[in-house]
C-alpha cells in the first residue's frame, strides 16, 4: 500500500514561526588558491568561481550534464532518487521557471557533480551586483550597515540547506528536490514573497559517491562531516566555499537516524567562539517551529514508528554538544549562521538496508516528509523574522570588528537556558605567524595563512620590520588581527583551544583542535590590551617561500614539513642520489642544483647549505613504497606527502600479499596477528628478518610489534574518550622526532613504560600535558593525564637488524595535524633504511 505524502506549505509554516523578543587590519580579502609553497598538492585546488560571489543575473540555467543511467545505486531500493536522476530533474524545473539556477560547484574524488540550487525571485547583474555589495557591506562595515534601512529592506536573505553529507543518509536529498520543484511553479503568494526577499541555496547531495554507494563516507573514505575546518576533500571545499560565499543567516543540515526526529541546538558545551546568545535566541524558537510542523504531519509512533521531537538543549543533560567545529553546522555558526543538524527519525541504511523493499519506502517516505517539513518551518522563520535574523547576524560581525566582548546568554531565557549552557572565551588582541628566522617552518606559515584566507579570515602582512607586544618582527611576517568580523573563525583556527575535562562528563566527538598548534607553523598571541599599530598590506595569497642557499657541499632537506617529504618524494622519482643523515635530514648531493632548486621553487621548501663531508644511507632512487594496515585517512595523508601506499590487511596476508617490495609497513589497523595464518605470519616474520621496518600507531600497533618480536615496551593508556591537543618533550638527539613540533593530537593515549635498554624514546608528554580537549581519569582515578605526564609517546628501536617506531599520539588523526606528517615520514624512512647502503 502507497504510504500518501504528508506536506506543510509556507503559508501554514509561517503561522507556525515563533516570534522572539599605521593601516590596521579590516579588510576582507578573497579566498585564494594556495602557492605550491602553501599547502600540499592535493589540497590545493583551484578555487572556483562561486555562484554566490558570481555577479551574473538570476536564474542562472546552463543545463547539468546528465549521467547515465546506473541500476546499481543505492537509492533506488529506497524509492529515493538516484544519483542519475538528480540531475535530470533539476533540468527539468530550470526548464519551466526563472526561480530555478542549479550550478556546479565542485567534482567528488569519483567524478561526480556538486550541484547548487539557488531558488529566487529574477536578479539582473545590476540587481546581483547591489546585493553582493550589501553582503561585503555586512562583514567589512557591520556597524554602518546596522544603520542603513535600505539595506534591511532590500538585502535578500540567505537561507542554505545542506543535504546527504553522510552518504547513507538519502532522504534529505529527495525533500530538497521536491522543495524545487513545488517553488519552481508555486502560485502560493507567501512563496512569492519569500523569493522575492531571499535566496535559498540547497545543496541537493554532499556526498554523491557515497549516496550511490551507500556508504557513510565519501569515496576516499573520509566522513565529510568531521572535515570541515581541514577541509580535505573536493566536497568540504566545495561547501565551504559556499558557506563563504553565500553568508547563510539560517542552515540546515539534514541528517538520519535518531528516533524520534532530533532537532538542535544542542547540549552543553556550546562552541566558546560563538555569540552564543545571538545564535540560541533564534535557533530554539525555529527547533520549536520545526517541531510543531512535524508534529502537523500527523505521525504516530504506533502506527508509523515516529516517536516524538527531541530538542537536545531542552531534552538533554549532556551527549550532544556543539562544541568542535569538525561539524558542517557548528561550522557555519562562525560564519554567522543559526545552524540546525537535522536527523530523520526511521532507518534505512547500515543493516536496515536489508528490510523489504516496502518497509523501505515506506520509512523513506516518512523521512522525506519529515525532512521536507523542516525546511518550510525554517523558511516560514526566516519569512517572519527576516529583520531580527540580519539585524543579529550584524550584529555578530560587529561585535569583531569593535573587540567587544561575549555577552552571556540570559539565564533562564526559553525557560532551557542555565549556567550550564554559558560558554565564552577571552579574545586575544590578534595573532602573528613570523617569518624568517623565528618561524619554525616557511611552508607550514604560508599554508596556515592560505587556510585563513580560505576561511574568510582576514590577514595583514607587514611591510616594514616591526614591534608588536614587546617582540620584533621582520617585515613579511603576517598579523590577524581579532578586531574583524569573523574573529570567532580567526580564533577556532588559531586558539589553543580550551580544557574541558573538569565542565562535563562526556562529548559526542573531539574536544581539541588547534591549526596553529598541529599544522607546524609558529604562531604568536598578542595579549588583548595591545594597541596593535602596524603597518601592512591585506593579503590575498601567501609569498612564495622556497629558497636556496648558495652551496658547492650540496643541501639539507631538515625533514620538518610535509613539504619537505612532497620534495623529497619527488627527488627520489627523478633519481636523484640522496642520503639520510644520522640527524633524520636529507642531503641533496652538490651535483643536483637543478633539482634542488626545482624543490625550493615547487614546494616552497628551503635548502641550507650541507656540512662538509657529510654523508649517510643512501635512499633508493625511483618510488618508496610503504605498506599499510591503517584508515583510510592516514592513508589519505601519507599519499598527500607522496608516498606510494601499497593496503595490506589481515586477508590480503592470508591470500598470499608479499611484502618483499616494501620499504616499511606502517600499522594501526587492519591487521591482526590473531587472525593470520600460518603463511602469513611466516611473511611477516621473514620481512622483518631480512631488515624490514615496522612503524606502528596504537594498540595494534603495539601488538604487532610483541607478536614479531622487537621492541621490549610495556604499555598504559588513558580512556577511549579521552583527545585533545597535548605538549610535548622531544629528543633532540632522534632521527624521528629531532624536528618535531612541541605539540600533538590524542585518541584513546597509549603511552609506553618498562622499556628495555635498546629502546629510544623520542618524545614524551610534558607535565600538565593536555592543552585542549577531555582527557579524565578513569573510574578507578587511574590513566589520567597526571599519569601519563613525562611518559614515552612514541619510542625507537632496532633489533637484530630491523627497527621498530611505536606511537601512542595520533600524528595523523583525519589527515588533520599536518605538522606532525614528516614525524611519521621520518619513522618510516628510518626504519626503511636498516642495512641499506652508505653514501
Amino acid at each position: 500500500m502507497a504510504y500518501p505524502r504528508r506536506t506543510v506549505t509556507l503559508t501554514a509554516a509561517l503561522a507556525l514561526a515563533l516570534p522572539t523578543g599605521a593601516t590596521v587590519l579590516g579588510t576582507p580579502t578573497a579566498s585564494a588558491g594556495a602557492h605550491p609553497a602553501a599547502a600540499l598538492s592535493r589540497t590545493t585546488p583551484l578555487q572556483p568561481a562561486l555562484p554566490s560571489t558570481s555577479e551574473a543575473a538570476y536564474p542562472r540555467q546552463d543545463p547539468l550534464p546528465e549521467p547515465p543511467v546506473d541500476e546499481t545505486d543505492a537509492a533506488l531500493r529506497l524509492g529515493a532518487t538516484p544519483y542519475h536522476d538528480i540531475s535530470r530533474r533539476l533540468n527539468a524545473a530550470m526548464a519551466d521557471s526563472d526561480r530555478v539556477s542549479a550550478e556546479v560547484i565542485g567534482t567528488t574524488g569519483a567524478g561526480r557533480d556538486l550541484v547548487l540550487v539557488t531558488l529566487t525571485a529574477p536578479e539582473s547583474e545590476a540587481e546581483v551586483r547591489r546585493q553582493s555589495r550589501m553582503r561585503d557591506r555586512i562583514t567589512e562595515r557591520p556597524a554602518q550597515a546596522a544603520r542603513d534601512q535600505g539595506l534591511a529592506r532590500s538585502y535578500k536573505l540567505p537561507v542554505l540547506v545542506n543535504s546527504n553529507i553522510h552518504g547513507n543518509e538519502f532522504e534529505g536529498t529527495d525533500a530538497a528536490l521536491r522543495l524545487v520543484e513545488d517553488y519552481a511553479g508555486s502560485e502560493d503568494p507567501a512563496v512569492t514573497d519569500l523569493l522575492e526577499t531571499s535566496r535559498i541555496h540547497l545543496v541537493i547531495s554532499a556526498n554523491p559517491d557515497g549516496r550511490h554507494d551507500n556508504t557513510r563516507r565519501n569515496s576516499a573514505g573520509f566522513d565529510l562531516n568531521r572535515d570541515m575546518v581541514t577541509a580535505s576533500q573536493p566536497e568540504t571545499l566545495a561547501l565551504r566555499d559556499t558557506l563563504v560565499g553565500t553568508q547563510p543567516v539560517l542552515m540546515l543540515d539534514l541528517h538520519g537516524y535518531v528516533n524520534g526526529t532530533l532537532v538542535e541546538p544542542t547540549t552543553p558545551p556550546h562552541g566558546e567562539n560563538y555569540e552564543y546568545d545571538l545564535f540560541v535566541k533564534h535557533a530554539y524558537p525555529n527547533a520549536l517551529g520545526i517541531e510543531e510542523a512535524i508534529a502537523d504531519l500527523g505521525l504516530d509512533e504506533d502506527e508509523d514508528g515516529v516517536r516524538p521531537v527531541q530538542v537536545p538543549l531542552r531534552d538533554w543533560e549532556e551527549g550532544w554538544d556543539d562544541w568542535p567545529p569538525i561539524f558542517t553546522p557548528q561550522y557555519a555558526a562562525l560564519h554567522g549562521a543559526v545552524a540546525h543538524t537535522i536527523e530523520l527519525p526511521l532507518r534505512v541504511n547500515n543493516a536496515s538496508y536489508e528490510l523489504p523493499e516496502a518497509e523501505l519506502q515506506r520509512r523513506a517516505a516518512i523521512n522525506t516528509d519529515i525532512a521536507e517539513a523542516s525546511i518550510l518551518a525554517t523558511l516560514g522563520y526566516a519569512a517572519e523574522h527576516h529583520d531580527a535574523l540580519l539585524a543579529d547576524q550584524i550584529e555578530i560581525f560587529r561585535r569583531g570588528v569593535d573587540g567587544e566582548r561575549q555577552r552571556p546568554v540570559e539565564d533562564g531565557l526559553f525557560d532551557v537556558i542555565g549556567p550550564e549552557d554559558v560558554w565564552t572565551t577571552d579574545y586575544p588582541r590578534a595573532y602573528v605567524i613570523p617569518v624568517g628566522a623565528s618561524q619554525r617552518s616557511a611552508p607550514a606559515a604560508a599554508r596556515l595563512v592560505d587556510h585563513l584566507l580560505a576561511n574568510d579570515v582576514e590577514v595583514t602582512q607587514l611591510r616594514r620590520d616591526s614591534t608588536i607586544a614587546g617582540r620584533s618582527y621582520p617585515s613579511g611576517s603576517y598579523v590577524v588581527d581579532l578586531h574583524q568580523a569573523k574573529r570567532g573563525m580567526a580564533n577556532t583556527l588559531l586558539g589553543r583551544g580550551s580544557d574541558l575535562s573538569d565542565r562535563v562528563d562526556a562529548m559526542y566527538d573531539i574536544s581539541g583542535w588547534s591549526h596553529a598548534l598541529l599544522w607546524g607553523a609558529d604562531v604568536d598571541t598578542v595579549p588583548d590590551g595591545d594597541p596593535l599599530r602596524v603597518v601592512g598590506t591585506p593579503v590575498t595569497r601567501t609569498d612564495p617561500t622556497g629558497d636556496l642557499a648558495d652551496s658547492d657541499t650540496g643541501w639539507l632537506l631538515q625533514m620538518e614539513d610535509p613539504a619537505d617529504v612532497q620534495a623529497l618524494s619527488t627527488l627520489l622519482e627523478q633519481g636523484v642520489p640522496v642520503e639520510l643523515l644520522e640527524d633524520g635530514t636529507v642531503l641533496v648531493p652538490a651535483a643536483y642544483p637543478w633539482a634542488a632548486g626545482n624543490a625550493a621553487d615547487t614546494y616552497g621548501v628551503q635548502l641550507a647549505a650541507a656540512p662538509e663531508q657529510a654523508t649517510g644511507t643512501m635512499l633508493d632512487p625511483g618510488d618508496r613504497v610503504v605498506g599499510v594496515a591503517g584508515t583510510a585517512e592516514e592513508r589519505f595523508a601519507l599519499e598527500e606527502m607522496g608516498l606510494t601506499v601499497q593496503p595490506v590487511g589481515t586477508d590480503d596476508l592470508n591470500e598470499g600479499l608479499e611484502l618483499s617490495g616494501l620499504d616499511a609497513l606502517y600499522v594501526s589497523s587492519g591487521l591482526s596477528w590473531r587472525d593470520l595464518d600460518e603463511d602469513a605470519r611466516e611473511e611477516l616474520q621473514g620481512f622483518v628478518a631480512d631488515g624490514g621496518g615496522i612503524v606502528g600507531r596504537g594498540t595494534r600497533g603495539v601488538a604487532l610489534n610483541d607478536a614479531l618480536e622487537l621492541l621490549d615496551v610495556g604499555t598504559e593508556s588513558g580512556r577511549g574518550d579521552a583527545n585533545g591537543v597535548v605538549r610535548l618533550d622531544s629528543n633532540p638527539g632522534s632521527p624521528v622526532a629531532s624536528a618535531a613540533t612541541r605539540h600533538s593530537f590524542v585518541y584513546s593515549p597509549l603511552w609506553f613504560t618498562d622499556l628495555g635498554e635498546q629502546v629510544r624514546v623520542d618524545q614524551r608528554l610534558a607535565e600538565g600535558p593536555l592543552v585542549s580537549g577531555h582527557w579524565r581519569p578513569d573510574t578507578e582515578g587511574e590513566g589520567g593525564p597526571e599519569d601519563a605526564a613525562g611518559q614515552a609517546l612514541v619510542v625507537s628501536g632496532e633489533v637484530d637488524g630491523s627497527r621498530a617506531v611505536l606511537f601512542g599520539s595520533e600524528p595523523l588523526f583525519r589527515a588533520h595535524p599536518k605538522g606532525q606528517y614528516a614525524l611519521v615520514a621520518r619513522a618510516l624512512m628510518w626504519v626503511g633504511a636498516a642495512g641499506g647502503p652508505t653514501g
